[in-house]
């Protein structure tokens, strides 16, 4: 199941998302935005965006892979990092919050680990320009992904509002600082003597933020959000579709 190239993860991506639909699973939402990101990145690669595109293709991979082997993990019963588990196993949500979880896990967790992968631990530091490049790239999605959510969630931007200078996870949570977050992790990572400690440790700390996301710790933000999602669309194959326009 392991892809090789990019292109091997769109089509595992593609896989996945046909799978979904078809179990009418909210778990389809997150490979969609998943493969719209990938999709951008090999046009990246391909008119020579990054300083190194190979190396920016080999982390994707690296990358994907990651996910890609948890969902199959999460499906088989197999063990996965609490992480990706409490993602997968979280039904009742907005789409946003179903997005959140996955790129939680995925940012938060597994890039810092692929970053150093990619590159070694005494090399890692060569990638950072790259690495901040991919900030840049979903910087201009994320204002197209909340309009699409908008579509389906009419009721979504009252969570900006509500939340506004709240702590809550669920209406604080930033692309930019999780990606951050990750670029630490991965000289952390890089540095550790032991790195299953590390990694372990690590994914605590993402689940635990996971948490927070499905559970917003101010009462008023929880009843919005019981209210955001009783007038989301419910059906599963129209909110795949309106997330999939463009892409």
């Amino acid at each position: 199941m392991q892809a090789v190239t990019i292109d091997e993860v769109i089509i595992q991506l593609d896989q996945i998302i046909l799978s979904e639909k078809v179990d009418n699973s909210c778990l389809v939402f997150f490979p969609i935005l998943y493969n719209a990101v990938t999709k951008r990145i090999k046009k990246g690669i391909v008119n020579n965006e990054f300083d190194d595109n190979a190396r920016m293709e080999k982390l994707d991979v690296i990358f994907a892979n990651r996910y890609i082997n948890a969902y199959h993990a999460f499906k088989e019963g197999e063990p996965l990092t609490q992480s990706w588990d409490f993602a997968f196993k979280t039904s009742e949500a907005m789409v946003m919050q179903h997005l959140l979880l996955g790129i939680n896990a995925h940012i938060n967790l597994d890039l810092g680990i692929a970053a150093a992968l990619t590159t070694g631990d005494n090399h890692l530091g060569d990638f950072e320009t790259d690495f901040n490049k991919i900030n840049a790239i979903l910087a201009s999605m994320i204002a197209d992904v909340k309009e699409r959510i908008g579509k389906v969630s009419p009721l979504f931007k009252l969570l900006g509002l509500v939340g506004k200078g709240k702590e809550d996870k669920l209406v604080s949570f930033s692309i930019n600082i999780a990606r951050d977050g990750a670029w630490l992790f991965a000289n952390e990572y890089a540095a550790a003597v032991n790195k299953e400690v590390a990694f372990k440790k690590r994914d605590e700390v993402i689940a635990a933020l996971a948490y927070k996301i499905v559970n917003p710790k101010s009462k008023l933000v929880q009843v919005i959000a019981e209210v955001v999602r009783f007038f989301e669309v419910k059906d599963v194959q129209k909110v795949a579709s309106v997330l999939e326009e463009g892409i």
